[in-house]
């Protein structure tokens, strides 16, 4: 090993499930984080051990609401100032994502912003996975390691032995994923285009590429109110489909999401486990990705290559 820091893996409140699976994995304990709430709504996280001189991983999730992303920056600066050696934000999903980039006149760039607040909050390396745009990586000024949920989806989907197969992304910016996809399973790709008049609307869709007697699977980062995806499944059986699945990483399932599930064309959703589900329904299927995490821990807590790590 190339330090002497003793690794120290915690978990933040929203992810406690998931962390502790990853702690399982792993072969450590979780540490003890103390989450002190006050009657006016503010809280103060607190580690309940020493950390002078250790490897810390802090293992939570930033989906909504806003206080997972603030209870993870005042954890990292509580490690920074309990003089931990290294610290480490595990963010399974990176929270404000689709707000990458000043798309109309007068507004933030949410994606831009978070990363400055976690890397002024101390930390020293971000363990992410399938954020929504890969150029976020580049709004950090520190190591970014960016994981892809592909390597257990693309277990699953050789699993099911699925004859004819098609790779559908469900609106073009998820091309880039898809494509992937089909170039590792050898198969033909389609691209669902959509418009959206309001945010989380999807006012038309057309299928570009041939469905026709075809089993497809539908690739996407996330699922919010479950739209886009349930319109492409219908619409990809309109078209002559077989049968068709969705593997999803991060499943948000905000709003009517599950119901738009339960009532689509789809047989099955994939999801992984870096959101815990509130509710779920039959057509749901949750597959971990603790194992991953991981081992991408123990290769940056030993200062190890992680290219080894991806499929594609």
């Amino acid at each position: 090993m190339p330090h002497n820091s003793s690794i120290k893996v915690f978990s933040g409140s929203a992810t406690k499930c998931l962390s502790e699976k990853i702690a399982n994995s792993y072969g450590v304990e979780l540490g003890d984080v103390r989450i002190q709430r006050f009657a006016d709504g503010e809280f103060q996280p607190s580690f309940e051990e020493s950390l002078r001189g250790d490897h810390v991983f802090i293992i939570q999730s930033t989906f909504s609401p806003s206080d997972n992303l603030l209870e993870l920056l005042f954890l990292i600066d509580a490690a920074k100032r309990a003089s931990a050696y290294k610290i480490v934000a595990v963010i399974p999903y990176f929270g404000f994502a689709r707000q990458d980039r000043k798309d109309r006149p007068r507004v933030s760039i949410a994606a831009k912003l978070i990363s400055n607040l976690l890397v002024s909050s101390g930390v020293d390396r971000i363990i992410t996975m399938d954020l929504h745009a890969d150029q976020i990586q580049g709004f950090f000024d520190v190591p970014v390691d960016h994981m892809y949920a592909s390597r257990v989806f693309i277990k699953y989907i050789k699993s099911l032995e699925i004859d004819k197969l098609v790779i559908a992304s469900p609106d073009t910016g998820g091309t880039k994923r898809a494509n992937s996809y089909s170039k590792f399973l050898d198969t033909p790709m389609v691209i669902c285009h959509k418009t959206r008049k309001v945010a989380n609307v999807v006012a038309e869709m057309t299928i570009i590429g041939d469905v026709k007697d075809k089993n497809v699977i539908l690739v996407d980062d996330m699922i919010d109110t479950g739209g886009t995806i349930a319109k492409a499944a219908d619409l990809i059986m309109k078209n002559g489909a077989l049968s068709v699945r969705c593997m999803v990483t991060h499943a948000l399932f905000t709003g009517p999401a599950l119901e738009r599930i339960e009532n689509s064309a789809l047989i099955e959703v994939v999801v992984t486990d870096s959101i815990p589900l509130k509710t779920t329904c039959a057509k749901v299927k949750v597959i971990s990705i603790a194992d991953i995490f991981a081992d991408v821990i123990r290769k940056a807590y030993n200062n190890e290559s992680i290219s080894n790590s991806f499929l594609f």
